[in-house]
């Protein structure tokens, strides 16, 4: 019996002297694996118009995207982005959010009509019918947050008129390029639900 009283003691020791935390084995993996990586910017309470967070970084840290809508020759419209502090995952990146990574959704009149992993798209004609119509790109994380600051999405719209097809017409893009990013318009805030991917995956 008295080779068991020992390390019980010593035991009863270290708990009295440096708390149960402090004894065992087991502390080291944890101390080893237990740690997350620190995450990227704030989790918002706000949410776009599909039910995802906004993630919310400093202005400093913050990517930045520009838009550019021209018709082409065929009644089809070319989207360019502009990117800044910011690159394209690839299909296969990991569901993480990692600074200034991801990818851009992109809305005509609020509905989402492809997932962008590129800066060059081309919008078929049926997704914009006659009249004017709002194009925006807005960049997302690759675990599907959407990049915010000062709680307001990254992102930037193009208004772009399309006119009743004929012989001479043409569709034409309103102030290309110019480019209203971090939603300083309320307008290009609001959006509705839709299907991704509907135009057809990014060119």
């Amino acid at each position: 019996m008295t080779w068991t009283r020992g390390p019980l003691a010593l035991l009863a020791v270290c708990v009295l002297l440096t708390g149960a935390a402090g004894c065992g084995s087991g502390q080291e993996p944890e101390r080893g694996s237990g740690a997350s990586p620190t995450p990227v910017g704030t989790l918002l309470e706000d949410r776009d118009p599909e039910g995802r967070p906004y993630r919310q970084v400093a202005q400093r840290d913050a990517p930045d995207v520009g838009i550019e809508v021209q018709p082409d020759g065929a009644g089809d419209w070319d989207v360019r982005l502009a990117v800044r502090k910011f690159r394209f995952s690839g299909a296969s990146a990991a569901d993480e959010a990692v600074a200034g990574r991801g990818l851009a959704h992109l809305y005509v009149d609020g509905r989402l009509v492809a997932r962008l992993r590129t800066t060059e798209y081309r919008l078929a004609a049926h997704l914009v019918p006659r009249g004017t119509h709002h194009v925006t790109a807005r960049l997302y994380a690759d675990d599907g947050t959407a990049w915010a600051v000062d709680g307001r999405p990254v992102e930037s719209t193009a208004d772009i008129t399309a006119s009743q097809p004929g012989p001479g017409a043409k569709p034409s893009a309103s102030a290309p390029g110019e480019a209203r990013t971090h939603a300083t318009d309320a307008r290009s805030r609001i959006g509705g639900r839709g299907s991704p991917d509907r135009a057809g995956k990014a060119s």
